[in-house]
């Protein structure tokens, strides 16, 4: 299967004591041993970078800890998806359009990248504020399931 990451769950994967770590770990491994394909947004990957660096974790993750995570769980088994410069000026209008402001605008930027390719499944613990915002994704959006780790 083709599938889509965003934020939430790389940073859910990518910390043992988040209360989603083992469906999003399970999503991370399938990806890594080959059973799917993983996509995300070049976006996100910055987007995890900062929040992995000011979550309240003990011991605090460096910004070194933080590149070591993402250097080995995370860069060599995802393609990243660039956006061009239209997309986001597309996005904002979409968003003015639907009287829709704040944060809302990089989820709807997560899901742009998805829409430029195809997907089996975008994975993300905001289901319903994805649904709302892309109601034609409606069928491929939905949280990782947890399964058993070895």
């Amino acid at each position: 299967m083709k599938v889509f990451c965003d934020t939430t769950i790389l940073v859910a994967a990518s910390l043992a004591a988040h209360v989603h770590y083992i469906p999003a770990k399970s999503a991370l491994e399938r990806i890594c041993c080959g059973d799917d394909t993983g996509f995300t947004s070049a976006h996100c990957l910055a987007e995890t970078f900062s929040v992995l660096t000011r979550m309240p974790t003990s011991p605090k993750l460096t910004p070194q800890a933080v590149l070591a995570i993402l250097e080995k769980n995370i860069i060599p088994y995802f393609s990243l998806i660039v956006l061009a410069p239209v997309d986001y000026h597309e996005a904002v209008r979409n968003l003015a359009g639907r009287g829709l402001g704040g944060g809302r605008i990089y989820d709807l930027l997560h899901l742009v990248a998805a829409r430029k390719q195809a997907l089996d499944r975008i994975y993300t613990f905001n289901e319903t504020e994805w649904k709302n915002l892309a109601p034609d994704l409606e069928a491929v959006v939905t949280a990782p399931k947890p399964i058993a780790i070895p």
